[in-house]
């Protein structure tokens, strides 16, 4: 595998850009070796500045549901950019966004667009302290939902990826306000939710784990969040910017058949440029400025050329067997890993949920975050590595899920088992 090219670009940017990076896990450090400068994509690959072309399970982390370079998405962008590339006025189609979101999603019946992930968890948790009048927020150890202060404690991801508790920088009294329980572990949540009760604003949860590998939730948790709040005077919230619109047209909230208060969505809605929506009930949503009181604006909100590369890539998902397709790719990959391993003498666990996997080198389960830091840091190093130079491009991190697209064919499957079971012989031999 060629990275001449690529090491002098990683070289010229940690002149400029800290770590060379505009996000940390992208830097490789938990892999080592050089990320790849990526040029270009199409479908389901990508290429990078040295001319080295991947089968691609990262998909811009999730965005790329239909493939990199959709020709539909291509063009819908196109078409805006003509007219114009940000007016920072109302336009009909965030409108027609709004709209899209609400058929799909019975439990948002009022949204407000924004930019990114971070920003919609930010203003989700603003509006339910409002609406409550308490200040608390529980979430469960390894969710990552941004990088807001009160957020980045137990964040997995790229701060467990890096080794780092939370962050510096992040006043003591934000964290204070937060409280921390295992994911999937309803007797805590219980525990805490009597312990605060009657100070915890909202229950913030992954309802499909995303950034500690792919966890889903075990039978009756998100229903037994759902009764805990109801009890307490908690709203739910869902982070559903990686969930939304690939594990089901509804999101994990369709799929698993509970209705939280607020829902916050996020690269999907995009097209694979930067949009995010939160939303939810309409007395809830009735509260945000200016139809409230409760401040929150954005100049690229609701971008034209976002909404029109984020509605293209709603319509696909509205054709028939696409989320048939997308689970069929991703457990295929996920079952072909698992069987692979298992030949090799090699431990590993895996989980496929709609259009999303991922893998640990774990006997498993993997429940929570506390199992899935037991997974064996060397073997992924060296999994990753070895996938990486056979063509096949993995998240640089263990705690991050994989995701597929409609552009991944069966052949792209075999390639990506056949580089597997020639990874998997040489992760064998790692004690």
């Amino acid at each position: 595998m060629r990275t001449t090219r690529s090491r002098q670009l990683l070289a010229r940017a940690c002149k400029r850009i800290p770590g060379g990076v505009n996000s940390p896990v992208r830097a490789f450090r938990a892999v080592g070796g050089t990320p790849p400068f990526l040029v270009r994509g199409r479908g389901c690959r990508v290429f990078d500045a040295d001319g080295n072309e991947y089968v691609d399970y990262v998909g811009s982390w999730g965005p790329l549901v239909l493939g990199h370079a959709d020709r539909s998405v291509l063009r819908a962008a196109r078409a805006a950019m003509a007219n114009g590339t940000s007016f920072g006025a109302p336009t009909e189609i965030e409108v027609e966004m709004a709209e899209a979101i609400a058929r799909a999603m019975p439990a948002v019946e009022m949204v407000r667009m924004v930019s990114s992930g971070t920003e919609a968890t930010m203003s989700a948790l603003r509006l339910a302290r409002a609406v409550t009048g308490r200040e608390r927020v529980l979430k469960f150890d390894g969710c990552y939902h941004g990088h807001v202060d009160s957020l980045l404690v137990g964040a997995g991801s790229g701060v467990a990826t890096l080794g780092i508790p939370g962050s510096p920088g992040v006043p003591k009294a934000m964290t204070e306000l937060t409280v921390q329980v295992p994911y999937n572990d309803l007797g805590a949540t219980e525990a805490a939710v009597r312990r605060f009760g009657d100070e915890i604003a909202a229950i913030l949860v992954e309802p499909v784990a995303g950034n500690m590998g792919c966890v889903p939730p075990v039978p009756g948790f998100l229903e037994g969040l759902r009764a805990l709040c109801d009890r307490s005077g908690a709203l739910l919230l869902f982070d559903e910017v990686m969930t939304g619109f690939r594990v089901a047209r509804g999101g994990a909230q369709a799929l698993y058949g509970v209705k939280p208060d607020l829902s916050c969505l996020g690269k999907i809605v995009g097209g694979g440029f930067p949009a995010a929506a939160y939303g939810g009930r309409r007395d809830l949503m009735a509260r945000v400025a200016p139809a409230g009181d409760v401040y929150q604006a954005g100049t690229l909100s609701g971008n034209p050329v976002a909404m029109a590369a984020g509605l293209a890539t709603l319509a696909r998902l509205r054709e028939p067997g696409v989320y048939e397709q997308l689970g069929r790719v991703s457990k295929a990959v996920a079952d072909g890993l698992a069987e692979i391993a298992a030949r090799r003498g090699v431990e590993l666990t895996t989980a496929a949920v709609g259009g999303m996997f991922g893998f640990f080198f774990h006997p498993g389960p993997v429940q929570d975050f506390e199992d899935a830091k037991q997974s064996h840091a060397e073997r992924f190093r060296r999994f990753f590595a070895e996938m990486l130079a056979r063509g096949v491009y993995l998240a640089p991190s263990a705690y991050e899920a994989g995701f597929v697209s409609l552009a991944h064919r069966a052949k792209d499957v075999a390639f990506t088992l056949e580089a597997a079971d020639a990874a998997m012989k040489q992760v064998a031999r790692v004690g």
